[in-house]
């Protein structure tokens, strides 16, 4: 079992913990510690996506002597010099597990081909079908054989531009999960109110229809399987292949007991409330169950606040926008972070807390923040990152990068190896190139 060959999925696979929802909480953390000292390990990923673009100068990267700081105060985190907003108190007691990233400078300033840039690591436009960052991972950090999906995305907001959470030339067989991506938005709870009910999230398309019974539902199955094999017999298509693949693991998920990591209401109320009621927080928990059970890359997205407005998109009314937002993300990671390390679990899964891009240092006249990709902040935490540091420095006024700059692709790059992936390997795509998976270059001072 602790073969250094052996992945974490095998053993959980080999084991039944991964179906059955075992307590992992006598061997695992052996495991976890063998697994964290093997060099050829490979982490699992989840990405917090921010829509909207999130304000650094109101969280990570605060400027409490210049008058572009504005209202909320620095707080001090566990690693001496390192100091996060006030409304971030949980997430304080894990700097020492985080690398801010404060020198984040792109081109992209709308929201459609900002998400692009960022999800995908390249230039919108062109004939090419870039794939999404999940889909690359997931595809390198997968099982084809495992009963969930590699690839889960909670609650994702694609209005801006839905190629950017496509699966793009690398085919539907490494396309996301979704989870509550059909739930409406302005239907959930956001806020943090312990009066508030948990907000709902449904595997999309997993479950039947009301008005479908399972002795129907049955029949479809098996007049499709019919239909679905002559069809294949004589169209062998990589298409036609990829399809058949999706929908035949779609089905047997719904079929099997792996669907049961989807299922909140298993867990404890007490570890429900503290991840929050809100639709980030309760995709924390499940972020954190489908972690333990072998999914390799899972993302989950902050996408609005108590009045329901988009999310980091402060134009108007930042302050108090974004103290509702940070109340969010502060329960929901910062008890992921704790959970993940109270279960072993947080050495080998790596963490990026990123958006489109940044907000203006300078508050405008609606007391807002707008659009920033100029100079900007995101953090990676967890397994494979030299946590309790800043990396890069903007200028007082936060409107320049004046030390240790880097673009998207030197981020994603250093998400790669920390998570054991070659960054310089190429895929092929759909045109016949061969595309690397990410362009930049790792940064060496955040990869440990």
């Amino acid at each position: 079992m602790h073969s250094p060959h052996l992945t974490r999925r095998d053993v959980l696979r080999y084991s039944g913990l991964s179906l059955l929802g075992s307590s992992l909480s006598g061997w695992f953390p052996l495991f976890a510690s063998e697994a964290a000292a093997n060099p050829q390990r490979k982490r699992h990923c989840i990405l917090l996506w921010m829509t909207g673009g999130p304000t650094q100068t109101d969280t990570f990267d605060m400027k409490p002597d210049h008058a572009n700081g504005g209202e909320f105060k620095e707080t001090t985190t566990n690693t001496p010099g390192v100091r996060f907003s006030e409304h971030l108190p949980k997430l304080a007691q894990h700097a020492d597990k985080m690398a801010i990233i404060r020198s984040l400078s792109t081109k992209e300033g709308d929201h459609g081909r900002g998400t692009f840039l960022i999800r995908t690591g390249q230039q919108p436009g062109g004939p090419l079908r870039y794939p999404t960052m999940g889909s690359v991972l997931s595809k390198e950090l997968g099982d084809p054989a495992a009963s969930l999906p590699n690839y889960v995305s909670i609650s994702p907001y694609t209005a801006f531009n839905p190629r950017a959470f496509s699966p793009g030339f690398l085919g539907p067989h490494y396309a996301a999960a979704t989870v509550g991506e059909r739930a409406a938005f302005t239907d959930q709870p956001t806020s943090q109110s312990s009066d508030a009910s948990y907000a709902e999230l449904g595997v999309d398309h997993l479950m039947l229809p009301k008005e479908v019974t399972q002795s129907q539902a049955k029949n479809r199955l098996e007049l499709w399987d019919k239909l679905q094999k002559s069809f294949l017999s004589t169209r062998d298509s990589a298409t036609a292949l990829a399809q058949d693949t999706v929908y035949r693991r779609a089905v047997n998920m719904m079929q099997s007991t792996a669907a049961n990591a989807f299922d909140l209401t298993q867990e404890p109320d007490k570890v429900r409330r503290a991840y929050g009621r809100t639709r980030f927080g309760q995709g924390c928990l499940m972020a954190r169950r489908l972690i333990e059970r072998g999914v390799p890359f899972v993302e989950v997205s902050l996408g609005f606040d108590a009045s329901n407005n988009l999310g980091w998109d402060t134009h108007a009314g930042n302050f108090p926008a974004v103290r509702n937002l940070s109340a969010q993300l502060d329960a929901g990671w910062g008890t992921l972070m704790t959970e993940l390390k109270e279960r072993g679990l947080l050495e080998s899964t790596t963490i990026l807390w990123i958006g489109e891009f940044g907000r203006t240092p300078v508050i405008n006249s609606n007391a807002g923040r707008d659009h920033f990709p100029n100079a900007w902040t995101c953090v990676l935490a967890g397994g494979g990152i030299k946590g309790g540091q800043y990396f890069g420095k903007t200028s007082d006024d936060g409107q320049q990068v004046v030390d240790g700059k880097v673009d998207v692709s030197d981020v994603l790059a250093t998400l790669c190896q920390a998570v054991g992936v070659n960054p310089s390997k190429e895929n092929i795509s759909d045109l016949g190139r061969p595309i690397r998976i990410v362009e930049g270059n790792p940064i060496a001072a955040i990869v440990s």
